[in-house]
């Protein structure tokens, strides 16, 4: 895109208009010397945007006067927006900030539903007869949202999973660029896949590897997982959902396995989970913040080792199946009011209201090595056998001092390169240090291995993770750390591991880069 100010305006010839008939818009210099003629594509309230003869314009309204049935009304402007994708996300996270964010700006809200499959929000400003911003929510699906930002259809795209390659493929080709840009997404709250059964269901808890083969139909009868001798029934969310991507990425694909075709599809979580309730012979995977009534079984493997779905756990993706809600931007300027909003999606106050929403926010928090009994009992129940009681003791003496933060940091399979999750914690981090907010003298970024191969190659990986990760903090500090606050890095190797190491998911779980604070 290239943007054009009145300065540069005068590169055009000023008979430009006389070469396009019957066009939008012509945007006349206030000197009456330069004129640009084309198709309005948009108006973020300061910038114009058009498809001219030589390619698509941004234009400085400030300096031009618009002529034509297209022109803005530049009084009573709009700003508008619209989002597409996720039906949770349109129906509850978004809202709850729209909310907040009119409450703190001291406007008021009116909602409407026009159709079964949108929303429609504007906010009011005392005074103003106009609206000062309208937001478009079109509920369906993760994989619509994409969908209709790559056919320009809509502005924003809501996601409970990051965008697949064939996607970005999609979008590049479409003009989009680099979604997977660091400034092109965001995380702006938690969730977790959870395995939920009706109350009257006996089965304690699940492994992962007994729920993908249960959701594979190759355990078919819950028998095999020590229950009544009934036939399983499955419930998933509709095949474009965030939440059935994410199972076939993160449950289904690791295992090398295929989705049951006996799957029930349901196109709304509440449908699913009000389904699994008055069934005490199915399971369903849902949202952590939907579960409501359903009980959500514990995730267990062979070493002993049990998670539950926590705002803790989830935070630390020390569960493992963790969903990040995404926001997908696109690459042109959107409206003031948009701007503001989403500024605001990042600050303290909407983490508040995403907590009273039910979901997980991304505010750190503080917790004790004494109130993490569990971890260090797996520590010295199932540490590597390499790992020698010198070691042990020397992470409680290095530990007990100092709080573990939740924004730890774990990688994508295969890779050093931090999942989306924990490359969202590293920003909220380094501005948490910008900020002056943690209130702390020392961060410790502490390393931790899985258990496959020798110990003391494990423990110099795991300080090689510690110190990558410290390293993309401190690049992402735009400003100065507080030079009170000091960075160090240490590492413990499969010392402390938080799942079973006999699957690939347990592993995954057990690297990591936590950070301790003092």
């Amino acid at each position: 895109m290239t943007f054009l100010r009145v300065a540069a305006v005068t590169l055009f010839s000023a008979t430009l208009s006389s070469a396009v008939q019957a066009q939008d818009i012509s945007l006349t210099s206030h000197d009456g010397k330069v004129e640009v003629t084309g198709t309005l594509l948009g108006f973020d309230g300061e910038f114009y945007r058009v498809d001219t003869q030589f390619g698509e314009l941004t234009v400085d309204g400030s300096g031009v006067t618009c002529d034509g049935p297209a022109c803005p009304n530049l009084t009573d402007f709009v700003g508008e927006l619209r989002f597409s994708g996720s039906s949770v996300m349109a129906e509850k996270v978004l809202p709850a900030l729209l909310m907040s964010f009119a409450e703190q700006e001291g406007l008021s809200v009116t909602s409407r539903q026009p159709a079964p499959d949108s929303l429609i929000y504007e906010l009011h400003q005392d005074g103003r007869d106009a609206p000062l911003g309208r937001f478009y929510f079109d509920i369906g699906n993760t994989g619509q949202g994409f969908a209709d930002l790559i056919a320009d259809q809509t502005d924003i795209v809501m996601a409970l999973r990051e965008i697949r390659p064939s996607e970005q493929e999609a979008a590049e080709a479409a003009g989009l660029g680099d979604l997977t840009h660091a400034r092109r997404s965001r995380v702006i709250a938690l969730d977790a896949l959870v395995p939920i059964v009706a109350p009257d269901n006996p089965v304690p808890q699940i492994s992962p590897a007994d729920l993908a083969l249960v959701f594979s139909g190759a355990i078919d009868n819950w028998s095999a997982l020590g229950g009544p001798d009934a036939p399983i029934a499955l419930h998933l969310p509709d095949v474009g959902s965030g939440l059935a991507q994410g199972v076939e990425d993160q449950l289904l694909s690791p295992a090398s396995i295929d989705l049951s075709d006996a799957v029930i599809r349901h196109k709304r979580s509440s449908d699913l989970v009000q389904k699994v309730i008055k069934d005490p012979f199915a399971i369903g995977i849902a949202s952590q913040a939907e579960a409501d009534a359903a009980r959500a079984l514990p995730l267990t493997g062979g070493c002993g080792h049990v998670l539950m779905a926590t705002r803790q756990t989830i935070k630390t993706e020390d569960y493992p199946l963790t969903s990040p809600m995404f926001l997908y931007l696109p690459k042109r300027r959107l409206p003031r009011i948009a701007r503001q909003f989403l500024a605001y999606t990042q600050g303290d106050a909407a983490q508040k209201a995403i907590r009273n929403a039910g979901f997980v926010d991304q505010e750190p928090e503080m917790m004790r090595i004494g109130l993490q009994g569990d971890r260090l009992a797996n520590a010295v129940a199932s540490g590597g056998p390499e790992v020698g009681l010198e070691e042990l003791q020397r992470m409680v003496d290095t530990l007990r001092p100092m709080s573990r933060l939740s924004l730890s940091v774990r990688f994508e399979a295969g890779s050093s390169r931090p999942d989306a999750q924990s490359r969202s914690n590293i920003q909220h981090l380094a501005q948490q240090l910008e900020a002056g907010t943690l209130n702390a003298r020392k961060l410790v970024f502490v390393g931790f291995s899985d258990g496959d191969g020798a110990a003391t190659a494990n423990k110099r990986i795991a300080l090689l993770r510690a110190k990558t990760v410290r390293n993309a903090v401190l690049a992402a500090v735009e400003t100065a750390i507080p030079d009170s606050v000091e960075l160090q890095v240490d590492a413990f190797g499969e010392a402390m591991p938080m799942a079973c190491d006999d699957t690939e998911w347990g592993r995954k779980i057990n690297r990591r880069v936590e950070i301790w604070v003092q």
